[in-house]
């Protein structure tokens, strides 16, 4: 194992991040707020120690096996979180170190969970920082390497499967015109949903950092009301539109924007299977809402449609205290706090894919057990799964029932109630955002936690946006003895 392979584009991606901390020191130089001196040295700092690392290993031939690429994946994800920390840390905030990781690690893996609080009334850098980040992380950090990055092109779309849940290799032949697609269809939603925002009534500024928060499925917001700040059907119908696309496969959508043949059916099954589970959740959530509310249907139906895309999408978005509709309500969101988006998208959670397979699994467990004598395989869209594919799925399930028991267990050992800690272990594993209950709900922050549970929920973040394999697998010993 040559370190060296990984120490170098970590490196370099310091100086991204580094890069990056100018902008939201621009918009507080713009505003006359001081905190511009932070993120300027912040990015000093950073850029310096990536300036190094970089210039220390540049001329080393290293190799990028498979063991590096997994080092690289969750080193990357860490270091930037500690390096988007660090002007959180050191700004008029006054919030620990812990708080600032909690927040940056947060943003980049598009959970959306927040301990600050006085969000209306915060300089114009750190509200642009914390939008930033999610955008980031949307996008994914590996896969802004790979494209800025020539030494990690080779591997490209097994780094992009590792962040993503893609698992569609080589569309294009090559990976490269695949990024460009991405990217470009990644900056062409976030340009409309901004435009689109500021003509329903945001300010460009608001507008700007809601539809990076938008695409990312990050949700972080630019006041403590959340989207409930505009009160406006018209921007909630946007909110949903842009978050449901942004749940929807990268490749599915990049088909539908060249006009290509839709012949892969299994991203459009996918697709039908998640706007179906869309669809009746709302049904669900509007019936919970009328019995506890007198205001229109049809703002019945915004409210509903737009809470359930914004958590099963993973978002996090609230319009006001959705767990006050009702037991019914709290079921029922709490549910779709398990589900998560499309795989290949900007959402987190478990993923509409594997939900339809593993459903289709189960009916061919059904079916067998009424022909005995019959093999039965299990079948999507037509064709025979591979036993390999449902085995991998049910791994899968497997560790992420286990990750989401075992750290809401040690979350209880800390004191918190058993609502509060079976909430915030699913809702960091899936990243979600707001949980359930008056502490870490919709209308509470994470603040009051204990700084080791914001630690471990950092941790069950990255882990969950990693897909919690590559995260896993760093932890046993055969990873670091086998050669």
């Amino acid at each position: 194992m040559d370190l060296r392979a990984v120490a170098l584009p970590i490196g370099r991606l310091m100086i991204l991040i580094a890069l990056f901390m100018l902008i939201p020191a621009g918009a507080d130089l713009m505003s006359d707020n001081p905190d511009w001196i932070v993120f300027s040295a912040s990015a000093l700092v950073v850029g310096c120690i990536g300036g190094v690392a970089t210039a220390a290993f540049l001329s080393a031939k290293v190799r990028f096996n498979t063991r590096e690429t997994l080092i690289f994946v969750n080193a990357a994800w860490i270091t930037f979180g500690l390096a988007g920390a660090l002007p959180l840390w050191l700004s008029g905030l006054n919030i620990t170190f812990v708080d600032a990781f909690f927040e940056a690690t947060s943003g980049l893996t598009t959970t959306g969970a927040t301990v600050l609080s006085g969000l209306d009334t915060m300089p114009p850098g750190i509200l642009l920082w914390r939008s930033l980040l999610q955008w980031i992380g949307g996008i994914g950090i590996v896969v802004l390497g790979v494209w800025l990055l020539p030494g990690l092109r080779v591997g490209g779309s097994q780094l992009f499967s590792i962040e993503s849940s893609e698992t569609s290799s080589k569309p294009y032949g090559r990976f490269e015109p695949f990024m460009i697609r991405l990217l470009s269809l990644y900056g062409m939603l976030t340009v409309t949903s901004t435009l689109l925002y500021y003509l329903a009534g945001m300010t460009f500024f608001q507008a700007v950092n809601h539809s990076m928060t938008t695409v990312s499925t990050g949700g972080f917001s630019t006041s403590d009301s959340s989207m409930g700040q505009f009160d406006s059907l018209t921007i909630y119908w946007i909110s949903s539109v842009f978050m449901i696309l942004s749940g929807l496969p990268f490749l599915f959508l990049i088909k539908l924007v060249e006009g290509r043949d839709l012949h892969d059916l299994r991203d459009l099954r996918q697709v039908v299977f998640f706007l179906g589970l869309v669809g009746g959740f709302s049904i669900g959530a509007f019936v919970a809402l009328h019995l506890h509310d007198t205001s229109t249907p049809f703002r019945q139906l915004t409210l509903s449609v737009f809470h359930v895309v914004s958590i099963i999408t993973t978002t996090g978005y609230a319009a006001g205290d959705y767990l006050k509709w009702g037991n019914l309500a709290i079921a029922l969101f709490f549910l779709l706090t398990f589900l998560g988006g499309c795989s290949g998208s900007t959402s987190g959670g478990f993923k509409a894919f594997r939900v339809l397979l593993l459903l289709n699994f189960i009916r061919s467990l059904l079916k067998g057990m009424l022909r005995p004598h019959r093999v039965v395989e299990a079948r999507y869209d037509g064709r025979p799964v591979s036993p390999t594919i449902v085995e991998g799925v049910l791994i899968f399930g497997l560790l992420y029932a286990g990750t989401f028991a075992i750290f809401a267990l040690v979350y209880a050992g800390f004191g918190l109630d058993l609502e509060t800690s079976l909430s915030a272990s699913i809702t960091a594993l899936a990243n979600v955002g707001p949980g359930v209950g008056e502490i870490i709900g919709p209308s509470g922050t994470f603040q009051s936690l204990p700084e080791a549970v914001k630690v471990l929920l950092s941790v069950q973040m990255i882990l969950g946006r990693l897909e919690i394999l590559s995260g896993i697998i760093l932890l046993t010993p055969d990873f670091w003895t086998e050669r």
